[in-house]
């Protein structure tokens, strides 16, 4: 969707996702190989017992990348879980099939009620349901890896790249802590810190560390620069080595099961995305499996009619409790986020003014 932030269009009209889906047919994966072996050796350590960090929920993508790193590399990850808020019986049932495939493993767990009000804030600021929870999963993987001695740390795609955005690391696989707050924050680190309602809170997890000479050592890079990425395969490959289970149904809003099923606000961060921007999870889905070459377009566009936008009721009073909020105060949030360019409040439900076809 042209709504998507820092998309862009060719003279053909093709975004930089599909632009990116092109030139990866043709990119010298193995000179990309020779970097990741290059950055691994340079990372590789008998001194310490771990040679890199991981961010891993238990799911398809951090499973995926761990294993890697551990069979086909011989290197010794830690992996680490920042705990989510609202988590699902799935997902912390494959966490522990996870750990329990043979990975080192810390969770971090934030203070509750900080989290809490963080992810209101961001509910509330910036139209991110898990905005704490958000901010956390980078902050503390570079807090421990200071902490334990690892100045490397593996995320799995780089979202940028593969499905639209920013085409900063297109050629430079490492990032830093300022590339973190703009982009993937959206700018809103410092809005929501500044809110009086987080005086005296327990922010130790959710601070990103002060720039030093340990802090500047760490290196923050993806996997997906250095692999042709493909979440289908990586789905295949934790369910046979990690112990992944999807789930026995679809996903609210889509037409898939095996990923994203550790959080309840997950369902919701993406239908304020559909809100917000004119595309949901069920349009996320499909456009990934266009470019992978699994699915035509016109089978797409039926099953994005089908699912996308769909609110997820079975988690309402989950999300009412959590936020300490009245229906009408939920409500005005979402009110406050939809787009009225592209959505229409008809008999108090929003409805798209657009139709993919």
């Amino acid at each position: 969707m042209s709504t998507r932030n820092r998309i862009s269009f060719d003279e053909r009209g093709f975004c930089n996702a599909c632009r990116w889906m092109e030139k990866k047919k043709s990119l010298d994966w193995k000179a990309r190989q020779n970097e990741l072996n290059n950055l691994l050796n340079d990372h590789r350590s008998n001194k310490r017992e771990f040679d890199c960090l991981v961010p891993c929920s238990g799911g398809k993508d951090g499973s995926y990348v761990a294993y890697n790193l551990k069979h086909k590399y011989n290197m010794n990850p830690l992996c680490l879980t920042v705990t989510p808020p609202l988590s699902l019986p799935l997902g912390d049932e494959n966490l522990k099939s996870f750990i329990d495939s043979g990975y080192s493993h810390i969770s971090i767990n934030p203070e509750n009620e900080t989290m809490r009000l963080l992810n209101k804030l961001g509910f509330e600021k910036m139209g991110f349901p898990y905005y704490g929870w958000l901010i956390a999963i980078q902050s503390a993987p570079i807090t421990m890896a200071i902490k334990m001695g690892i100045d490397l740390i593996f995320y799995g795609e780089d979202g940028e790249i593969e499905y639209g955005g920013s085409e900063e690391t297109n050629k430079n696989p490492i990032f830093n802590i300022e590339y973190m707050k703009r982009i993937y924050l959206e700018g809103g680190y410092e809005k929501v810190f500044n809110s009086k309602e987080l005086k005296n809170k327990d922010l130790n997890f959710f601070k990103f560390p002060e720039i030093s000479k340990s802090a500047e050592k760490i290196k923050l890079t993806h996997w997906s620069y250095f692999e042709n990425w493909d979440p289908y395969r990586n789905y295949l490959v934790a369910k046979e080595h990690c112990g992944l289970k999807e789930s026995d149904e679809t996903n609210s809003g889509t037409f898939t099961n095996f990923s994203q099923n550790d959080q309840a606000l997950y369902s919701l961060h993406t239908y304020l995305m559909y809100l917000k921007y004119g595309f949901g999870r069920a349009n996320q889905d499909a456009s990934i499996e266009i470019r992978r070459g699994a699915m035509s377009r016109s089978q797409a566009v039926n099953l994005v009619n089908l699912y996308d936008g769909q609110f997820p009721d079975e988690h309402m009073d989950t999300f009412l409790n959590y936020y300490k909020m009245s229906q009408d105060e939920f409500d005005a949030v979402l009110d406050k986020w939809a787009n009225k360019e592209i959505f229409e409040k008809i008999e108090g439900f929003w409805r798209p003014k657009f139709k993919v076809a």
